[in-house]
């Protein structure tokens, strides 16, 4: 079987990630396929919408195939580059993509699953949905047009996420922004059928989500939040005197001090950035330069190879990543740019 199933049935042109053992993680021969299929189906009259979902119960999508990026960073090879260059070049499509882009948030999205999904026109989560951008606490920072949706959420939210990797509700989702509608995973079958036959509103299925916990915080993730450096929201956190924002600031402090000083100038940047070509354009830039640093591979190797769960990150402290050097991860990379910004 295809690692993505490409069909059109009655209108609906059908994306399946179909990697369930891997959670349907990405590989770049199925980015290419979904990219292609795409292009096709703009164009195609016979097509009326997309939807694209996950095989198996687990969820849509784990994320980019990191195993397969470990290797080649490991070895100092440019796959990665290549990768990430395709997938961006998707994530970008898919927001550009002319008719209705419906995509089932069920279950595990993260990562590269918020860039096939995230960025469609009709985003829909259930109670079973748990997003969100991890990469923090593999030596990485949100990508795939991560730091465009982040920084755009209310307050200070994006930002909270974004350092900490936490794990979003479907109500979170929806309150930051990240998903459009809440539907009741027992009634997703119920939906695809009314896809096929040709009904489009989701609102039909949809109802409302319950409180989002992350908003019900903003009282102390916003004044924490808002500090211009990674030291000063860590210190803020920890005296903050709310057990949550004490425990987030473990949970940032014990991430890669590099990724989490240039996630922030990262979404610092993105806010005021134009569109998602933009941003995207921005991660590009920032994911090559990690490419070359030692935390990607070790972090990777903690979570997923060796599985120890105890990184040893280089340098392992937040006041030894000196601004000179987030800097650099920012740099022009001349004819080596994505280029989405003046496509």
């Amino acid at each position: 079987m295809s690692d993505v199933l490409l069909r059109v049935e009655r209108g609906l042109g059908r994306i399946t990630l179909n990697r369930p053992k891997t959670l349907n993680a990405l590989t770049p021969g199925m980015v290419r396929e979904i990219y292609a299929a795409l292009g096709d189906w703009a164009s195609d009259d016979a097509v009326r919408a997309v939807l694209i979902d996950g095989a198996g119960e687990r969820g849509l999508c784990a994320g980019g195939d990191i195993r397969g990026i470990y290797e080649h960073a490991k070895a100092g090879q440019d796959g990665p580059k290549t990768f990430w260059r395709e997938e961006y070049l998707l994530n970008h499509r898919i927001s550009q993509f002319p008719k209705p882009y419906i995509a089932l948030m069920d279950g595990i999205v993260m990562g590269g699953g918020v860039g096939v999904s995230g960025h469609g026109s009709v985003r829909v989560v259930t109670e079973r949905s748990v997003v969100g951008m991890p990469e923090v606490g593999i030596g990485f920072v949100p990508d795939v047009g991560g730091t465009f949706l982040l920084s755009r959420a209310p307050g200070e939210l994006g930002t909270h996420a974004a350092l900490t990797a936490a794990r979003l509700s479907g109500a979170d989702a929806v309150h930051l922004g990240l998903a459009d509608h809440f539907v009741r995973s027992e009634r997703l079958p119920e939906l695809v059928e009314a896809l096929l036959g040709g009904e489009l509103d989701v609102r039909a299925f949809a109802e409302e989500p319950p409180p989002s916990e992350l908003a019900e915080q903003r009282r102390w993730i916003d004044p924490c939040y808002s500090a211009d450096s990674v030291e000063e929201i860590a210190s803020r956190l920890a005296t903050s005197g709310v057990a949550a924002g004490e425990a987030a600031a473990k949970e940032l402090l014990g991430k890669s001090p590099t990724s989490v000083k240039v996630t922030l100038q990262a979404l610092r940047a993105a806010k005021v950035l134009d569109d998602l070509g933009e941003c995207l354009d921005l991660e590009y830039r920032v994911a090559c330069a990690l490419l070359e640093r030692p935390d990607l591979v070790e972090g990777i190797r903690a979570a997923i190879i060796d599985k120890d769960r105890e990184p040893r990150w280089s340098p392992g402290r937040l006041e030894d990543v000196d601004r000179l050097s987030v800097q650099r991860c920012f740099a022009w990379l001349g004819d080596g740019e994505l280029g989405l910004a003046v496509r």
